[in-house]
């Protein structure tokens, strides 16, 4: 898996006329095991892209629900090492792209080269990371490229016209827009037609990338702004993570029937 594979799947769609449906879980939530699992259930489940957390202890642009993903991951022991493992293991026999989320240190403490060797070897397509913003990340940005990884630049509602031209001009193919002004997980509070308009503009200015939108969006949500690249639900799985063990249930098993609703919405 490559860049040139998520390009390819999102051109797929594209022709389809769908949106790609990107789920995001804490990788190595609630054990290594059953992250695997819950990888698995999900590609069987409709997902198009699997974006896998990488737990950070300090996950400040993260919500109640994801840091409760990330505290119960990293109590039990969870390392850099081991969600590689799970991607690479998943990826062995699925052919759903995987991008890694994670933060700065994250990549920091393991090296820049180090991270982006690993994430060949183990087949993840993308990263995205919540802290190291354009352009202080073009080095980083570049390297990817070199090694066949989209790099995914964020923007979000507070991104001026000028500098969004500016991000976008320097972008890969994939790019991340945040919905809102929030940690995940809060409930949505702009209009439809306020993400769509804003999706817009990022298509006029860049029509040849693929914007995949975030943050906020639920099964409540998630139909009325389907007319776009791509949709990620993260904070909604990992609640039904924490609700399925704590109620000692199968997670792999709900998740994935959340993940059939979440794609019969699209489908709609």
């Amino acid at each position: 898996m490559s860049s040139d594979t998520l390009k390819q799947k999102f051109s797929e769609l594209k022709k389809e006329g769908l949106p790609a449906l990107l789920t995001y879980t804490v990788g190595g939530d609630p054990s290594k095991d059953i992250s695997l699992e819950i990888f698995k259930s999900i590609a069987e489940s409709g997902a198009d892209i699997i974006e896998c957390g990488l737990g950070h202890s300090a996950n400040i642009g993260d919500g109640a629900a994801i840091q409760d993903s990330t505290y119960r991951a990293l109590s039990n022991g969870i390392q850099t090492d081991d969600v590689f493992s799970i991607i690479k293991s998943f990826k062995d026999e699925y052919s759903q792209d995987v991008i890694i989320m994670t933060y700065q240190n994250k990549i920091m403490s393991y090296g820049e080269k180090n991270f982006i060797e690993k994430c060949v070897t183990s087949n993840v397509s993308g990263i995205i990371c919540v802290d190291y913003p354009w352009p202080t990340n073009m080095s980083f940005a570049d390297e990817c490229k070199k090694n066949n990884i989209t790099f995914i630049q964020l923007l979000s509602p507070t991104t001026s016209e000028e500098r969004l031209k500016l991000i976008l001009n320097d972008s890969h193919d994939v790019c991340y827009y945040i919905s809102q002004l929030s940690t995940t997980g809060s409930k949505l509070k702009v209009s439809s037609d306020e993400i769509l308009n804003k999706f817009k503009l990022m298509k006029s200015i860049a029509p040849e990338k693929n914007f995949i939108i975030g943050f906020g969006i639920t099964l409540d949500t998630i139909q009325s702004i389907k007319d776009v690249d791509a949709i990620v639900v993260g904070s909604a799985l990992c609640k039904e993570i924490s609700r399925s063990v704590n109620e000692s249930q199968n997670p792999a098993t709900n998740i994935g029937n959340m993940v059939k609703q979440l794609k019969e919405k699209l489908l709609a």
